[in-house]
């Protein structure tokens, strides 16, 4: 008889499950888990997670597609989202992006070569009085200038 020996990954899952529970409603909390961990959820892991849940795999793939702040690809440690909506647009956003990208020399969409920067851009990020506004991991940084968020990297570097 055959004995397959459980991967690390799969043990995690197990656990999350048992921790969050077996049902529909668990899936985003063991995702943000993952995530939170290895700061992206691979293909095995959304396999695991879609079997110990008995649900498609598909559907795993589509809640992780259809949140920003859930990944399919690494990222960086500090993930900067900079919001793009027209209110951060017309205090500014645009000079602050631009210097954002040229202190950190790679553009939105990007992920830095020693993998410490992600560029992504936000829907919004809830701070419409207060832009142009930005967050970086979990953390809200408001009333942005292109100085103020270069510094602001600097301090992360």
């Amino acid at each position: 008889m055959l004995v397959m020996e459980k991967n690390a990954m799969t043990e995690e899952i197990e656990l999350l499950v048992s921790k969050y529970g077996q049902s529909r409603s668990s899936l985003i909390p063991i995702l943000q888990d993952i995530q939170r961990k290895h700061k992206y959820i691979p293909d095995f892991a959304q396999q695991e997670v879609a079997r110990l849940l008995d649900i498609h795999p598909v559907e795993v793939f589509s809640v992780i597609s259809f949140y920003s702040f859930l990944n399919t690809t690494p990222k960086g440690k500090y993930i900067v989202r900079l919001c793009q909506t027209i209110s951060c647009d017309m205090q500014g956003k645009a000079a602050v992006a631009k210097a954002i990208e040229r202190e950190l020399g790679i553009k939105f969409g990007e992920t830095s070569r020693d993998s410490k920067f992600t560029l992504e851009f936000a829907n919004c990020v809830g701070m419409c009085d207060q832009g142009p506004a930005m967050i970086i991991n979990e953390r809200v940084y408001s009333k942005l200038t292109p100085e103020k968020a270069v510094q602001i990297l600097n301090e992360l570097k």
